[in-house]
């Protein structure tokens, strides 16, 4: 029965990756449209306004209106929103007759408590305000949260920053507290590796409940992926430290970046190169700016415009782009480098996107670019 469960469970995971269909935003003139992974349009460009997909639809204009369209163009929703923003948890916020109201993917309105303000829903919750404190909404239309905060910061990762008073603490998408309201400043984004806080005067790390100072520090940074060290800075330099606020690798540098795919970038003076976890210099420091690499091993770096270079140092793509996060909502980060096996870049002719060969998918440049998406 067991290796029965185990070839239906793979069975489904190959389907999933066979059918999941990922498509971008691309303005051609003054019309917008969406083209899959192989540059072709999926839908032509006919829209006046329109947004990248989120959770299975994305909202487009039609006279003056905005509705919801499916991956294959239909309107699921008919246009008859003044605003329309992103599905998230099943859940989008609309304006319709200037009264902002939830609706879940069928067109029906969400029936929720009367509030001053409304917000997006992420992870299956919304910051719900009330007079002057806030809470949780969930995604049945109920609160979560009684509103108990002063603040409450947008939701990362199934947790968001809360304030009672003047300290900062964290709470989970159910109101769990995750970290104690008792931090000065505290990141915004809660990491299995630590966040970034600061107690009693102190930069540190909050990791498992428990605050570690970092000697020195006047600043630290959150953790990005899942990269054991962060950067932080003492005595205007910047170096990296661990989970438990150690330095692990001295504060030396003018600038730096997060590690990623075991590499970080770091400047001193107006030269970027990258080290290793151990603080040895692995690709020389012979740009004018450099990111940080993507999961497949490349990273932009930038002389008078921008080119990538792999873990190795080879430059595999020429310098002779700019790049941008466009939107990238969907990260809660920007992203400059490549995400999915493409990335977005602009040069005389326009946007388009660069395979990890350095052609053009499709062979097309556009008016705008936006990131690929995932259609659930």
């Amino acid at each position: 029965m067991k290796r029965c469960h185990i070839i239906l469970l793979f069975l489904l995971t190959i389907i999933s990756q066979v059918t999941a269909q990922e498509l971008a935003l691309v303005r051609e003139g003054d019309r917008f449209g969406y083209i899959d992974k192989q540059g072709n349009y999926a839908i032509e460009p006919q829209f006046k306004k329109a947004k990248s997909f989120s959770d299975g639809l994305a909202s487009a204009q039609k006279d003056d209106l905005w509705g919801y369209i499916d991956a294959s163009g239909k309107w699921v929703i008919e246009p008859q929103y003044k605003k329309a923003k992103y599905f998230n948890s099943g859940i989008a916020l609309v304006n319709k007759d200037d009264q902002w109201q939830y609706i879940q993917k069928s067109g029906t309105v969400l029936e929720v408590p009367e509030a001053e303000k409304y917000y997006d829903f992420e992870d299956g919750a919304a910051i719900f305000k009330k007079l002057d404190k806030v809470g949780l909404l969930g995604a049945d239309g109920k609160l979560l949260v009684e509103p108990s905060y002063n603040v409450i910061k947008k939701i990362r990762n199934g947790h968001a920053k809360v304030s009672k008073g003047v300290y900062w603490g964290m709470i989970n998408t159910k109101g769990e507290v995750v970290i104690p309201a008792e931090y000065e400043e505290l990141g915004n984004t809660f990491h299995p590796s630590g966040v970034d806080a600061k107690k009693n005067g102190q930069f540190g790390i909050v990791r498992n409940g428990t605050f570690y100072p970092i000697d020195g520090a006047d600043k630290v940074w959150s953790f990005y992926e899942d990269a054991p060290l962060t950067y932080a800075r003492k005595d205007k330099k910047i170096g990296f430290v661990d989970g438990t606020g150690k330095w692990v690798i001295p504060p030396t540098y003018d600038k730096a970046r997060a590690f990623s795919q075991g590499l970080a970038p770091v400047a001193q003076g107006k030269q970027w190169g990258y080290i290793d976890e151990k603080g040895t210099p692995v690709i020389s420091a012979t740009y004018r700016d450099a990111e940080v690499f993507s999961k497949n091993g490349l990273a932009p770096v930038k002389d008078k415009k921008w080119g990538f270079i792999d873990t190795t140092g080879k430059l595999v793509i020429p310098m002779e782009y700019d790049i941008t996060a466009g939107l990238a909502f969907l990260a809660g980060k920007e992203q400059k480098g490549f995400q999915n096996g493409l990335v977005r870049v602009k040069s005389k002719k326009g946007w388009a996107f660069l395979k990890e060969d350095g052609t053009v998918l499709g062979n097309k440049w556009y008016a705008n670019v936006e990131p690929f998406v995932v259609i659930n």
